[in-house]
């Protein structure tokens, strides 16, 4: 068993990874770390925990861990490293902004890998600490790669992505209360999302030319998941398309090609992206769709785990979706 540490466990990332923990057969929870909460009990806030775990949050870091997770805003995972010392054999996961980018990936003498799997796996086996990559990003780029890997990409691809209130977190704000949210829909920092730079990073490592992204961020008035939308010009025919996912994808246990239109509750609760491909005129439309707090974050966290830990990368994944 390896031991495990989350700093900061309170918010909607923090609590699904502490439940893909607890359950996982090779990673034993050693501590939660919170600054505000320390004393009281994990199902205190989780409240589906009760009677699972009487681990409570603690103020105090075992540095000595073989995992820890930093499940912290963004840009305050940098100051929690320079504050905090782990053993030199502790691999360290940051779900934060934090390292994604190539200019940020160097820090305190410590290189982090970019963490999609399904972009640099072999890289990600070889590593000792992950970026990992944000939710939108990650939906984004899986329905993308495969085109940018044969460097197909070759004009601008539209993008329309609309998220669950989770991925807001757990604060309270004007667009995340339920009065304003439900039955409601609006876009938000149109064209200049933050996650856009990491997928261009992604997608440029392919291609001979720079890529044009037009991204139109939606909130939607549900909880959690990802939909997105996305096209660009193409001028093979839909089973050419759909014979280069699916050779992309062969040996990426978590993201599948369907023959069908596909729906977002078909992914919540997993680690899952399904993607669908349609083919209209000289354009190509890709539906991608993942759980935000999983595949786009806590579940691809664990993920790449066991990736470095040379565990079947499916182990304590195998989670039950909620169709209904």
């Amino acid at each position: 068993m390896k031991k495990a540490g989350i700093i900061g466990g309170s918010g909607y990332t923090g609590g699904e990874l502490i439940r893909i923990i607890l359950n996982h057969p090779k990673i034993k929870l050693e501590f939660v770390y919170s600054s505000t909460r320390a004393g009281s009990l994990l199902s205190d806030k989780h409240n589906d925990l009760l009677g699972v775990t009487d681990i409570k949050f603690t103020n105090v870091i075992n540095k000595s861990v073989d995992i820890v997770f930093l499940c912290l805003g963004h840009g305050n995972s940098k100051t929690f490293l320079k504050n905090n010392n782990f053993s030199k054999k502790t691999i360290i996961i940051d779900l934060s902004n934090d390292f994604r980018l190539n200019n940020d990936n160097e820090f305190l003498n410590k290189h982090f890998t970019y963490g999609l799997p399904e972009f640099q796996k072999s890289k990600i086996k070889k590593s000792t600490n992950i970026a990992n990559p944000g939710c939108f990003a990650t939906s984004i780029q899986l329905a993308l790669l495969p085109l940018s890997n044969k460097n197909m990409i070759q004009n601008t691809i539209h993008v329309n992505s609309i998220t669950g209130s989770t991925g807001a977190g757990v604060g309270l704000f004007d667009t995340s209360h339920f009065s304003w949210r439900n039955n409601n829909i609006s876009w938000y920092k149109a064209f200049n999302h933050q996650h856009l730079d990491e997928i261009k990073e992604t997608l440029n490592s392919f291609q001979n030319k720079k890529i044009e992204i037009y991204f139109i961020p939606q909130r939607g008035n549900f909880t959690r998941g990802i939909f997105t939308t996305c096209y660009t010009d193409f001028d093979g025919t839909i089973n050419e398309a759909k014979e280069l996912y699916s050779k992309f994808y062969k040996d990426h246990p978590f993201t599948t090609i369907s023959e069908n239109e596909i729906s977002l509750k078909q992914v919540i609760n997993t680690n899952n992206c399904f993607i669908h491909l349609y083919k209209y005129e000289g354009l190509l439309l890709i539906t991608s769709i993942i759980d935000n707090l999983i595949k786009g974050a806590s579940g691809q966290a664990i993920q790449n785990v066991n990736l470095i830990m040379g565990w079947n990368e499916n182990l304590g994944l195998n989670l039950k979706g909620s169709i209904f």
